[in-house]
């Protein structure tokens, strides 16, 4: 059986980060990718999805540092479900849990949050987390190559 979800959108807010008791860092923030079709009549047509992105320890602590709204990222996770109950009634909500992360802006659209320096970026940023420790791991891997033909 296979859970991956592959994503590359905008953050549609400014990552939360929050610190559970044993201080592991969790960041959720929203997701906007969009589809460009065009209708029956031919007139060009925009479908914004909307999702809910959680990244963490070394993840959530690079979300932090670097992410702000409007950012374009690509992310790979799996799809979660869970539920909770809200004035006695029972709520789900959909996630996706982030595994790998790469910062595609080449500069900070958000211009807020962190006094740090944006990361170089002249190449993609690739982490990943590493499931053996909290700490994340930037790996050697180059960047796609480019091409004016993709889907979306």
């Amino acid at each position: 059986m296979v859970n991956k979800v592959i994503l590359l959108g905008n953050l549609g807010k400014d990552p939360v980060v929050r610190r559970l008791e044993n201080g592991t860092p969790v960041a959720t923030f929203s997701l906007a990718t969009s589809e460009r079709y065009k209708d029956k009549e031919g007139n060009a047509q925009e479908k914004t999805e909307w999702h809910n992105i959680v990244l963490w320890r070394g993840l959530a602590e690079v979300a932090e540092k670097y992410l702000h709204k409007g950012d374009k990222i690509y992310v790979e996770g799996k799809l979660t479900t869970r539920s909770y109950e809200q004035e006695g009634v029972k709520k789900y909500l959909t996630e996706i849990v982030g595994e790998t992360m790469t910062m595609l802006s080449s500069k900070p659209a958000g211009g807020g949050g962190s006094n740090l320096p944006p990361p170089p970026m002249e190449e993609p940023v690739y982490v990943k987390n590493n499931t053996t420790s909290s700490k994340s791991v930037a790996e050697d891997v180059p960047p796609a190559p480019e091409t004016d033909d993709l889907p979306f």
